[in-house]
């Protein structure tokens, strides 16, 4: 048995949670509103909110957002394809907002319009139990909504509330399949979202409760897993903000219900991963998008969860950035379904300004393992630079071992076309989720090697079961080695991809290839938005007034081409306007070994 599952068993047998499934919730808060906030914590935001005035000034942005629901029309049952996913967040997002507005003003407007969408969505004829991933989040908004409006909600509201959050939310589990065991943000969202539930209705309730108490204690820990051991989300931050939101909703329910968090948020990584999603975000704001991310990073009130827990508020500086002025706060709460969280998650005014402590040179172990370099964490013109290896079976994972972004002046020069959406493929048959080395997946040309920035050999697929590894890192000489050799096993012996950051932010990265076949083409590539001069063997980037420097150091007969990035002709790839890739290509010679080495050069703008 693992050891944080082994510790979960002794913690759920110690709360009685075992007992079987006419126990009773040991531990239960007896009254609402239990998740998340108590009453008393409710009473102290209040207190805050005469005080302190950024926290005010956001809270004011909610309640606009909130009266902008209220005439709109409920959700209707309308799946996207297999999803119904969509009609989910947006019902969890109008729930949250409206519950905390009535919690906040008492106005009831806000609580009978809140009451109208949990009854239209209650009269659905499921939420979607095939896509698992809808219930979880429905069920988190009918938990959310049943909690927070307990007393304000009629009689008759309450009952059909809470038998839809029974009937629709945790009783589907019993059919669940995959998830419960899987090292992904599913297995977080799903058990989240019914966590929420069975703690909503674990009084009136309790043998489901705890049956969906019992299985969470089981099996979350393997959606905790694959922060280990540095806090790396294999899935990239995208979906870092996705599943972890989740288990932050679980962490902070457990602990406001029960007065426990099992012990959760002490798992390997899980505490540290806020920091590495930081270091995931470049100067200009925008994210390094490996895996199937967006480059925007929108606003995360899970962050202030952790800068709350951790004492940390310098983990807000990104979405501190985003609270900036009355038009960005306004589109920061629109973002986010969980924007009211962060007002309960607030740091103390007395924090305000601070600055965080991470290293401007970083890297963290995992399955899909980064190093980062940085000028400053408060310029957003500073340099930056975030490198990866890692594997393409991983959930969600690109082809993209070896690739790297790159920011100077304010620009990303070096970009990730990132992901793209997935009903654009599914509606033409493309099955997106097996990892086979023929899977279908590899042929959306935003997946696979030929779009990202990094080495093809011989025109082919990296290896989707090579699983590259960060073996060299130095923070003090700004220098990283991935072995990339098991990507390009049977393409290659070895393969070693080194990055050096120079003084004056020159990058140097360097290919060292051997037991390539003779006459194999190696294919250097990087793509960007920039403008692109070619002179020989330098090419010359220009875009927003600034200007980069990319030359070929080796091997002496290379020499530049600019391409558009533009995927096979067919009926399902994306179309990337404004990109070109920057590219040489070279033969391997007779005896297999070929070393490249290319520099990138910051300019000055290019007014001076």
């Amino acid at each position: 048995m693992k050891p944080l599952r082994a510790s979960l068993v002794i913690i759920a047998t110690a709360f009685g949670l075992l007992a079987g499934p006419a126990a009773e919730i040991p531990g239960l808060r007896p009254e609402h509103p239990r998740l998340l906030a108590t009453k008393a914590d409710w009473s102290q935001l209040a207190q805050r909110l005469k005080a302190e005035p950024g926290l005010a000034a956001y809270h004011e942005a909610l309640l606009a957002a909130a009266r902008q629901e209220l005439d709109k029309p409920p959700a209707r049952y309308e799946k996207t394809g297999r999803r119904l996913l969509g009609i989910s967040r947006a019902v969890l997002q109008r729930v949250v907002l409206l519950a905390y507005a009535w919690r906040t003003t008492g106005d009831e407007r806000f609580a009978r319009r809140a009451e109208v969408e949990l009854l239209a969505v209650a009269a659905f004829p499921d939420w979607n139990p095939s896509h698992f991933l809808d219930v979880g989040e429905a069920t988190a908004a009918f938990a959310l909504g049943y909690d927070w409006l307990f007393e304000v909600l009629t009689p008759a509201a309450r009952h059909t509330i809470r038998q839809a959050i029974v009937e629709k939310g945790l009783t589907p589990f019993d059919h669940a399949s995959g998830w419960p065991k899987t090292e992904n943000n599913w297995n977080q969202v799903c058990f989240g979202g019914l966590t929420l539930g069975a703690l909503a209705v674990a009084d009136e309730a309790p043998a489901v409760a705890a049956k969906i108490l019992n299985a969470a204690h089981a099996g979350i820990h393997h959606g905790l897993a694959p922060y280990a051991p540095d806090g790396v989300y294999p899935e990239g931050p995208s979906y870092w903000a996705y599943g972890t939101s989740y288990q932050v909703l679980m962490i902070a329910a457990l602990e406001s219900a029960l007065g426990t968090d099992w012990n959760l948020a002490a798992s390997p990584g899980f505490l540290a991963s806020a920091g590495a999603y930081l270091q995931c975000t470049g100067p200009t704001g925008r994210h390094f998008n490996y895996s199937d991310g967006s480059e925007s990073a929108a606003f995360e009130p899970a962050v202030f969860w952790f800068a709350r827990k951790l004492g940390d508020p310098g983990l807000l500086l990104f979405e501190r950035r985003q609270l900036g002025s009355a038009k960005t706060t306004a589109a920061a709460v629109h973002s986010s379904r969980f924007a009211p969280l962060a007002a309960l998650w607030w740091p103390p005014a007395s924090s305000e300004g601070a600055t965080t402590a991470l290293p401007l040179h970083w890297t963290g172990q995992g399955l899909n393992p980064l190093a980062v370099f940085r000028g400053s964490w408060t310029d957003p013109k500073s340099f930056y630079l975030a490198l990866k290896a890692g594997a393409g079976e991983l959930n969600h994972a690109h082809l993209d071992a070896g690739s790297f972004v790159l920011e100077a002046g304010g620009v990303r020069w070096a970009l990730d076309l990132g992901a793209q959406e997935y009903e654009s493929l599914e509606s033409k048959g493309v099955d997106l989720w097996n990892k086979r080395q023929d899977s279908p997946r590899w042929t959306v040309y935003r997946l696979n090697n030929f779009s990202h920035n990094t080495l093809t050999l011989g025109g082919q697929l990296h290896r989707v079961a090579g699983h590259a590894a960060l073996e060299e890192f130095s923070a003090a000489e700004a220098h990283a080695v991935v072995d990339l050799s098991p990507v390009f096993a049977g393409q290659a012996k070895s393969v070693r991809r080194t990055f050096h950051v120079q003084p004056g932010a020159r990058v140097l990265i360097g290919d060292e290839l051997r037991g390539v076949a003779p006459g194999a083409a190696v294919r250097w590539q990087m793509a960007t938005r920039a403008s692109i001069s070619l002179d020989g063997r330098m090419a010359t980037l220009r875009q927003d007034g600034q200007v980069l420097t990319v030359e070929v150091l080796a091997p002496a007969p290379a020499a530049f081409q600019v391409l558009p990035a533009e995927p096979p002709a067919d009926d399902y790839n994306a179309a990337n306007p404004g990109v070109h890739l920057l590219t040489f290509t070279v033969p391997a010679p007779a005896d297999g070994a070929l070393n490249l080495a290319v520099a990138l050069t910051p300019g000055l703008p290019l007014s001076q």
